[in-house]
């Protein structure tokens, strides 16, 4: 498969998340929960312009999501795709001019399609959304699958996660570090919950029935501050799949043909995945 797609993470966790999407004419721009400034600087980084992006998408109202997206559309004048409900959620967002989504519809943008699908997170109405591009032949030539803040992965989740080539999936918290760590039970509650947050353990289970023969890095999501860490996710994310943790890099893996790799997004770090 030629790469036609590729994964800009600039930020994911509790702190903050956004990433870009670059595809055949242009680039979306998922989430903005980190401000204006650092969106922009982190995306210099990497060489993404992130003010020239085709469109922006939010998947849920959560303030680590949309913290950012006030003062990010008094200097653009794109379509902001939402859900009706994560539209109406939140006063923070309410003046924004949202072009409003099903949580299953496909939209075209920047010469891909988003393919879009629930997932399940107490909010109003959440979406994660497959990235895709066709051959001359029209079928699928490259994918991104793009699936954080759900407490469990859904049917529709997936059937549209399946053999992305760039894969990012969330892997918040270990299970035990959750129960045995500093937040009250309510909350524990909560993350653990099916609503919640994908546990490193959920995430493992969930490798096998998505990676497939197109599938080259999966990349572990919205890690928590302290309820994980990278070196504990990637050492249960290697496992599921037979690959060996780099000794010199401990939040990254790679299986022994080579055709798989693993790593672990970060809070403050950008990563570009081509």
């Amino acid at each position: 498969m030629t790469p036609q797609l590729h994964l800009h993470i600039l930020a994911s966790g509790s702190k903050g998340n956004a990433a870009v999407v670059e595809g055949p004419t242009g680039s979306v721009l998922v989430d903005c929960g980190i401000s204006r400034r650092e969106l922009l600087r982190r995306g210099g980084a990497l060489g993404v312009d992130v003010e020239a992006v085709d469109a922006v998408i939010v998947t849920h109202e959560h303030s680590d999501h949309v913290s950012g997206l006030p003062a990010f559309c008094n200097n653009y004048g794109g379509p902001v795709f939402s859900t009706a409900g994560t539209a109406s959620a939140r006063k923070s967002i309410a003046g924004t001019p949202f072009e409003l989504v099903g949580h299953d519809d496909v939209l075209e943008l920047a010469g891909m399609t988003l393919r879009l699908f629930p997932t399940s997170h107490d909010v109003a109405d959440p979406f994660g959304i497959r990235f895709e591009v066709s051959g001359a032949d029209g079928e699928p030539a490259d994918a991104v699958g793009w699936c954080t803040d759900t407490g469990v992965l859904t049917a529709e989740a997936l059937g549209l996660l399946r053999d992305a080539r760039i894969l990012g999936i969330e892997s918040n918290h270990d299970s035990d570090m959750l129960k045995n760590g500093p937040y009250p039970y309510f909350l524990r509650q909560r993350v653990g919950g099916e609503r919640g947050h994908l546990s490193n353990d959920q995430c493992a289970d969930a490798l096998p029935l998505l990676v497939g023969e197109d599938t080259e890095t999966v990349v572990a999501l919205h890690l928590s501050q302290k309820n994980n860490r990278p070196s504990v996710c990637m050492r249960t994310l290697a496992a599921a799949m037979g690959a060996t943790v780099d000794a010199g890099r401990p939040n990254e893996a790679r299986t022994p043909d080579g055709l798989l790799s693993l790593c672990c997004a970060s809070q403050t770090e950008p990563l570009t995945i081509w």
